[in-house]
């Protein structure tokens, strides 16, 4: 089997004819996990929703492959289905839908006819994950996210990350308001997947998950792009003295994009 590939090249997108993304570049491979990393505003958020194709978003140019098919050629479902994860920053809110239906259905929509995974072997499977991440069996029960606090979600979003098994995964600021032992517990799940049929882009805007989750390559965005690509020290060097310095380095102005 060949190892999964996202390969990004020259991509511009705008929204409301307002550009955000200005020639973004990158490829992830399965068996590695990229971080990006930047000042609010740069467009890392854009980046994930272009990727996976909200509407909303204009792709004016530049390529996009997954697995050496054109992406920006699929329709959302056809991404999905493909193995191509988003683990949203603000997951949404579905009443009469409880997670495990949501789960199983999203499964099997990957699957053939007649392959479908059986109800008992998914229910070991969901109970198994549960237990890793240390969320209550209730939670299959519930509707999606529906009343769930904002950790709540989180790990919800990394129960769908183990139970689904996408071949690469885009996590927008997964790590956004968790404490530490939330923290811990998903990043735990995400370490869980490594390995070489799983690749996986990480954005942040703090080094304390990659405390937990070692990236092979940080990378920094400002301007809509990335700006300076390093390994896992260079996400250290953030937390101890900001942006500023790659600013000075590279002559960018204290200037944002205005969008995520």
């Amino acid at each position: 089997m060949t190892a999964p590939n996202l390969k990004v090249e020259d991509l511009h997108v705008s929204i409301e004819e307002k550009e955000i993304l200005k020639g973004f570049g990158i490829e992830v491979n399965g068996g590695e996990i990229h971080a990006i990393m930047g000042p609010n505003g740069t467009g890392k958020s854009t980046l994930a929703s272009a990727l996976m194709g909200h509407p909303k978003y204009e792709v004016t140019s530049g390529k996009a492959s997954f697995n050496g098919e054109d992406l920006f050629e699929m329709e959302v479902d056809e991404r999905a289905r493909a193995g191509l994860f988003l683990a949203m920053q603000y997951p949404s809110e579905i009443s009469g839908v409880t997670n495990a239906d949501f789960i199983r259905s999203a499964i099997n929509s990957g699957r053939e006819e007649g392959d479908e995974i059986s109800l008992m072997k998914f229910i070991r499977k969901m109970d198994e994950k549960m237990g890793t991440l240390d969320i209550d069996q209730s939670f299959q029960h519930r509707y999606l996210n529906e009343g769930f606090s904002g950790g709540e979600k989180k790990r919800n979003e990394i129960l769908q990350l183990l139970m689904l098994e996408p071949k690469i995964a885009i996590l927008d600021e997964i790590d956004s308001g968790l404490d530490i032992d939330a923290l811990k517990v998903v990043a735990q799940g995400i370490n869980d997947m490594r390995g070489e049929d799983f690749g996986c882009l990480i954005i942040t805007h703090y080094q304390r998950l990659l405390n937990y989750i070692t990236p092979d390559k940080v990378h920094v965005m400002m301007q809509g792009r990335i700006v300076k690509s390093g390994g896992p020290e260079l996400a250290q060097k953030l937390e101890e003295q900001g942006y500023d310095w790659i600013k000075e380095e590279l002559g960018i102005e204290d200037e944002t994009v205005g969008q995520e």
